[in-house]
């Protein structure tokens, strides 16, 4: 029930476009895929979601654990039922929040014991409960249960997470059992180039179709993510997506997509949206800000999204400086249709041969 099919290889750089069948629906690489922490895009019903372009969405596991709890949504039919979303949901397996949310955690070799964020409760997460979860919870896409390790700590620890990652691995395969589910192996390693090739070489024999890259945009400055992904490319399998996990912003997806990645995610658009930021091919701007008080012009000139064609900077600006929840969805729509904008653009440049031309100019136009 999942395929992934190459379209087009571009010949200049490491860039491709292709088809990902799911048993919901197929999803056209590269691609970027919405957060929905909570089970919900935050700020947009799922109509709109679908509305902007978006093909598939990403779920976590550690929120919907802890909120609802998986007796609600085991009621409700499963997530795509509880959320009224219909295409494909990919699943995180919790193990980046357990790193990055829990200030009070003791990982193992059987798991990750981690107080939750919400109220201080003790929880305890396993690979075959993150698996249990997902199954639950029904997505299309699972994450494996991994360590994910924070920028600065050094290569003996890096290896050890990378080596219990694996381990976890394998108990997340044994624990898998629904078909209609694919499990995703994440290759881990921090930012030292020899791990990351082991990891990978490591993760290969668990990857029926798809791999994910974590433990990158962590922290790292960009060029340290850019040269990880170089280091990795010669080991990616060609006929599975290459899923770079946790980036959202647009120079990070260009450059990703020439090193030959497929699928992105990030919380960033709709976050920024709520604080009154919105994604430009020319860079991020801060509509807040006092210099568009009387900019009547759209959120960005030649954008078609609903946004644009119907509202000016400056009353989006009016409504984020009297706290109108109106601002951060208006914002938020477009950022997402944005991202989508992107990725559609990348993959006619790709079809069209001009991928490093189109690469080029972006890198040229772009406010960093």
């Amino acid at each position: 029930m999942f395929k992934y099919e190459v379209i087009k290889q571009d010949t200049k750089t490491n860039a491709r476009i292709g088809r990902f069948s799911t048993p919901r629906g197929v999803v056209e690489t590269p691609v970027f895929m919405p957060v929905g922490t909570m089970g919900t895009v935050k700020a947009l019903t799922p109509e709109e979601v679908r509305s902007a372009g978006s093909q598939i969405i990403l779920a976590n596991t550690y929120h919907l654990y802890l909120r609802p709890g998986m007796e609600i949504i085991k009621k409700a039919g499963g997530l795509h039922k509880f959320m009224n979303w219909e295409l494909p949901i990919l699943t995180d397996s919790g193990g980046f929040q357990v790193f990055s949310l829990s200030t009070m955690r003791k990982v193992t070799e059987d798991g990750a014991h981690f107080n939750s964020y919400i109220d201080g409760s003790k929880h305890f997460l396993t690979p075959e409960k993150s698996i249990v979860i997902q199954q639950i919870l029904g997505s299309d896409i699972i994450m494996a249960f991994d360590e994910c390790t924070a920028p600065d700590i050094g290569w003996e620890q890096s290896k050890q997470a990378l080596e219990r990652t694996i381990f976890w691995l394998e108990r997340c395969k044994e624990a898998a059992t629904n078909k209609e589910q694919m499990l995703f192996p994440i290759v881990q390693g921090n930012m030292y180039k020899d791990l990351r090739i082991e990891s990978i070489k490591k993760s290969l024999p668990y990857a029926k179709c798809g791999i994910a890259i974590g433990g990158l945009s962590v922290g790292e400055p960009k060029p340290v993510m850019y040269k990880m992904l170089d280091a990795l490319y010669p080991y990616y399998p060609i006929d599975m997506p290459r899923y770079l996990m946790g980036v959202g912003s647009a120079d990070c997806i260009v450059e990703g997509v020439i090193r030959g990645i497929d699928m992105f995610d990030c919380v960033l658009p709709t976050r920024i949206a709520r604080n009154g930021t919105a994604m430009t091919m020319q860079g991020d701007i801060t509509i807040r800000n006092a210099a568009y008080k009387e900019d009547f012009s759209p959120v960005e000139s030649g954008c078609d999204c609903y946004t644009c064609r119907n509202y000016s900077r400056a009353y989006i600006r009016h409504l984020l400086n009297t706290d109108e929840i109106l601002g951060g969805r208006l914002l938020s729509y477009h950022n997402i249709y944005f991202l989508h904008r992107l990725t559609s653009l990348l993959r006619q440049a790709i079809i069209e041969g001009n991928i490093d031309e189109f690469a080029a100019k972006f890198r040229a136009n772009y406010v960093y």
